[in-house]
């Protein structure tokens, strides 16, 4: 079974789950697995630090996101493929699995195309375009090299950054990133591992929705859930069989949400 791991960022702050990383050590062997890592609150810290001030926008439907100029895209690829890559990547070495990992602009494993303009709210509450800077939505997956890597036993670390039609590097969604290597890989599911159990709605964990149902309910999410929803639908809806969004800090987080066990499951049926 093709598995599509997204390991969000509230998970990396602090290290590598021990839990998650024992959890992909035992499935490793019998199933393949494909990891995508977040990370904006350490890219924020570190640029922070280096005295680049990050500036966030909100988008008409609510959707808060970086807005990416030349010198955050070289932080943010300097954090997401040289820090937290490599960390992940340390982890898995140390409990016997193969890995390696890989940039979306390496071997243009995850293509963008570069958004021109941005449509967002400003502090008046009125819609205004600004340029697009270094952000995109990624168009294409280099399935063949996944594949190959998978064919020799590796797990594929992908960091978040798509390279774009004129060979630029660009700050993509983490989320909707595993949702196009699911879709490209032609994988059986994709997780999408947080802090938090699932999606709640009225108090409650919710255990199934459809792609529609899912998609009526966006208005009742907050932003950081909303991307998670948003890109289970668009893998669902583009031939996953099922999208998981759980928590990555439990016992055995990855093969507890395949048993759907206290989680979201997003599916056709």
């Amino acid at each position: 079974m093709k598995i599509v791991v997204k390991l969000g960022g509230s998970l990396m702050k602090e290290g590598v789950p021990s839990s998650f990383i024992e959890d992909i050590s035992a499935l490793s062997s019998t199933h393949q697995l494909i990891l995508v890592h977040g990370g904006g609150d350490v890219v924020t810290e570190y640029a922070n630090r280096l005295g680049k001030e990050q500036r966030f926008v909100v988008s008409p439907e609510g959707i808060r996101s970086r807005y990416t100029d030349g010198e955050t895209a070289e932080i943010y690829q300097m954090v997401m493929a040289g820090l937290l890559a490599k960390r992940l990547v340390l982890s898995l070495t140390k409990a016997g699995v193969k890995s390696l990992s890989l940039s979306g602009t390496d071997g243009s494993l995850l293509q963008g195309r570069r958004k021109s303009k941005l449509v967002v709210v400003d502090e008046r509450g009125r819609k205004v375009a600004i340029d697009g800077g270094y952000t995109g939505k990624v168009q294409g997956v280099n399935s063949s090299l996944l594949d190959l890597l998978l064919s020799q036993g590796y797990v594929p670390v992908i960091s978040p950054v798509a390279t774009s039609e004129a060979a630029e590097p660009l700050n993509v969604d983490g989320d909707r990133a595993a949702s196009a290597v699911a879709t490209g890989t032609g994988a059986e599911a994709v997780a999408f591992l947080t802090n938090v159990d699932g999606l709640q709605l009225n108090g409650s964990l919710v255990r199934h929705m459809t792609p529609s149902e899912a998609s009526e309910s966006l208005p009742k999410i907050g932003f950081g859930m909303q991307k998670k929803v948003m890109a289970a639908v668009e893998a669902v809806e583009g031939g996953v069989k099922e999208a998981l969004i759980c928590s990555g800090t439990r016992s055995s987080p990855l093969t507890s949400a395949l048993a759907h066990d206290t989680c979201t499951v997003i599916s056709a049926q």
